[in-house]
């Protein structure tokens, strides 16, 4: 399976004229950390690969005011043997013009996209996804996302049931100012997802810049569908960049109304070596009322690209 999926990736690069690759945008980024990791049985060495990837995306003017775009993203796992080493992420098709851009295939929903930035540790053992439902990059959806009215951003995703037993999703957002911090100083989000992967969320997202600070906030209620399994959880986090240094810190926690209660806290620091390379090291600890605690400690290297 490894070596098929693998060789699909090359059949399709190598099908690509020199003409037409030359015109793809290819992007990605290698991240590895080795860590030391305690699931609750003792702890263990390991090297991870922290959702490395590959991707091509482009467009093409059709007429004034209207392109048609792609994007075809694959995870590689450049670390261990034993799972698949290329998997799919986003890919989809779709048209972008005054109206705003509208997709179809695989993509993050508008739930998930209304995050911005927020996560410090995405990706890594700290990544919002292991305490909070909603992280969904879904196939069979249609997403569309408006063009900047006033900072003002909608964003709404459909997800098919895909079978005659099975519910339509819908995912909506509303966003305010730059993710990235760069346009604006504060972010912020309004978002919900009503059946989509068996689960009702509202969510409530707000970062922002004050000199060498940026500082965020989220709250989430979330259930399933049958109504069981409610719960709030909050995210609270702060950082603070120094020369070349960006040193994070981050709280998490999950009430479930049965009286379950999850919460994780990681802190790590970032090096940027140069606009691509950023060596990194982390420490997150996870407490649950009913399950073992987890402890992760790791260093490691991104290279984007």
């Amino acid at each position: 399976m490894k070596f098929a999926k693998s060789s699909l990736l090359l059949a399709v690069l190598s099908g690509l004229s020199f003409s037409t690759f030359a015109e793809v945008d290819v992007y990605g980024k290698a991240n590895v950390s080795v860590q030391s990791s305690d699931d609750g049985e003792g702890s263990f060495s390991e090297i991870k690969s922290n959702a490395s990837r590959i991707g091509f995306k482009g467009s093409e003017n059709i007429s004034d005011g209207l392109e048609a775009i792609y994007k075809f993203e694959f995870q590689v796992n450049v670390s261990d043997d034993s799972k698949d080493t290329v998997t799919s992420r986003n890919q989809y098709v779709g048209l972008k013009g005054g109206f705003g851009q509208l997709v179809i295939g695989r993509n993050d929903t508008a739930f998930k996209q209304s995050q911005g930035k927020l996560d410090l540790f995405d990706n890594l053992e700290g990544d919002i996804k292991n305490l909070f439902k909603g992280e969904n990059r879904l196939s069979d959806t249609l997403t569309y996302s408006s063009k900047d009215l006033s900072g003002f951003k909608v964003l709404a995703t459909y997800v098919a049931e895909k079978e005659s037993e099975g519910d339509n999703g819908y995912s909506l957002a509303l966003t305010y100012g730059d993710a990235g911090l760069k346009k604006s100083n504060v972010y912020a989000s309004i978002a919900a997802d009503s059946e989509v992967n068996g689960y009702d969320i509202v969510r409530a997202t707000v970062q922002g810049k004050v000199a060498d600070f940026k500082l965020g906030a989220m709250y989430q209620s979330q259930e399933k569908v049958d109504g069981s399994d409610d719960a709030d959880g909050y995210l609270v986090n702060a950082a603070y960049t120094l020369d070349s240094n960006t040193f994070k810190v981050q709280y998490q926690v999950m009430d479930f109304d049965a009286g379950d209660k999850k919460s994780a806290i990681s802190a790590g620091v970032d090096h940027s070596l140069s606009k691509n390379t950023t060596l990194f090291a982390f420490y997150t600890n996870f407490d649950m009322d009913s399950n073992v605690d987890q402890d992760y400690l790791g260093v490691g290297m991104e290279y984007k690209f």
